[in-house]
């Protein structure tokens, strides 16, 4: 039994209420975000029927989002370091509100891409800014479970947006707008309040939390100084510009962009194979995506909490990839039965989800303080790029053969990859602690 990194009873209670503080907060915030990204997997059926688009205009629509997300990933972090959290995630949810909504009047192929492409650069920046805002309150030892919480809002936004979307699109005809008009204009609105909320509450560091006493504040910086010095000693903390010379990072960099191609099969093409497979209206369709990001949700929560008990983060996400590409395949074995369409991406989205944890509890304690910003956004943007080469392929597979069975097989191929890809991941062995 190897022996686990933990933090004393009283550093505990004031994890536990920073916790209370912060994480629903952040959680309500990343759940408007992802939404907003993933809202267009809702729309598909009326936006190709309205606006005659084909499934290659919009899976490279749903797909080229990631390429604005991935060339400002790496200055909107760098940006957030220097301005502070506070301003930095208001700006970000502000602007993509207004983006999103804006993407109610797109009515041409160009316009779709420029308005996704726009929405990526303005979400650029808010998921690795999160992650390295949580370094600032969490202790490695804890970060597994503060970063599945918070990522809880992946699942749990196709779970509310599900049904709530299906019932958005159903307002088509009202005030001569579509009903994916209207999904996108009101959908926007729960960002843009986020957004002003966080720049008056959210506090930029412990430091600026009038919540904790001085005492707490002195007790929580001392334990993740203690456990951050054991990870990466004084000489092993690098230059910023490091991160792009590690070995390390790139090898993170692939393990992700292979993971997240698979979280983006579900989020941007899972309802267009529910509502090909039972032939339902919107709404029925929408509490039916609704199973699997419930599904998802859970084993999310559980298999973070698991992570840090045991302090393992590699064969946890090794096992996740694993279960989510033998969904995949089982889903795309037959799509058009709703039986196993349902199941194998029920399963799917289990082990997918499962993976986000772990996965980015171990980026914040494989990378030193001095790269840690770079680093973050480094491997969240590149790995993102497999949120455009997933939704694309699958886009012109579906046209080409006109089902989902090769898209969805191509997950399970990627996931298995990440799962090969994680057997070569060097870890670090800090006196026993298995990190």
């Amino acid at each position: 039994m190897q022996e686990k990194t933990v933090v004393n009873e009283i550093t505990q209670k004031i994890l536990f209420k920073i916790s209370w503080r912060l994480i629903p907060l952040l959680f309500l915030s990343y759940v408007c975000a992802y939404l907003d990204r993933i809202n267009v997997g809702f729309a598909a059926k009326q936006l190709k029927e309205d606006l005659h688009f084909s499934d290659s205009v919009y899976g490279l629509g749903a797909g080229i989002f990631f390429l604005g997300y991935a060339l400002f990933e790496i200055p909107s972090n760098v940006i957030m370091e220097k301005v502070g959290a506070r301003r930095w995630i208001a700006r970000i949810m502000i602007s993509w509100g207004i983006i999103s909504g804006a993407t109610a009047f797109v009515n041409s192929p160009e316009s779709f891409y420029v308005m996704r492409f726009l929405l990526g650069i303005a979400e650029a920046g808010f998921f690795p800014g999160i992650i390295l805002y949580l370094t600032y309150w969490f202790p490695p030892s804890e970060r597994g479970k503060s970063i599945s919480r918070f990522m809880t809002a992946i699942p749990l936004s196709g779970l509310i947006g599900g049904p709530i979307s299906g019932a958005l699109l159903n307002l088509d005809g009202i005030a001569n707008l579509y009903g994916w008009q209207w999904m996108f204009l009101v959908e926007a609105l729960p960002s843009l309040l986020m957004g002003f909320y966080i720049f008056f509450f959210l506090p930029n560091s412990p430091a600026g939390a009038k919540w904790l006493t001085l005492e707490e504040k002195t007790l929580l910086a001392d334990a993740i100084k203690e456990q951050e010095d054991e990870l990466h000693k004084e000489s092993d903390k690098p230059k910023a510009y490091a991160a792009f010379f590690s070995l390390p990072v790139w090898h993170m960099c692939l393990i992700y962009f292979f993971q997240v191609t698979g979280l983006y099969g579900i989020g941007l093409w899972l309802p267009d194979l529910l509502r090909s497979a039972t032939h339902q209206g919107n709404i029925a369709t929408g509490f039916l995506t609704a199973i699997p990001f419930l599904a998802g949700a859970i084993s999310m929560v559980f298999w973070g909490w698991n992570s840090d008990r045991k302090q393992e983060r590699k064969w946890h996400l090794i096992a996740g990839n694993l279960l989510g590409s033998g969904g995949f395949i089982i889903a795309g074995s037959n799509p058009d039965s709703l039986t196993w369409a349902l199941f194998g991406m029920t399963v799917a989205s289990m082990g997918v989800h499962a993976t986000f944890g772990p996965f980015w509890a171990l980026k914040t304690t494989l990378l030193a303080p001095g790269i840690a910003a770079i680093g973050i956004a480094l491997i969240n943007s590149m790995g993102n790029l497999g949120g455009f080469m997933g939704p694309s392929i699958t886009g012109f597979l579906k046209q080409q053969t006109g089902s989902l069975s090769l898209g969805l097989i191509l997950y399970g191929s990627t996931s298995f990859i990440a799962a090969f890809l994680l057997l070569f991941l060097q870890l670090k062995a800090v006196k026993g602690k298995n990190y």
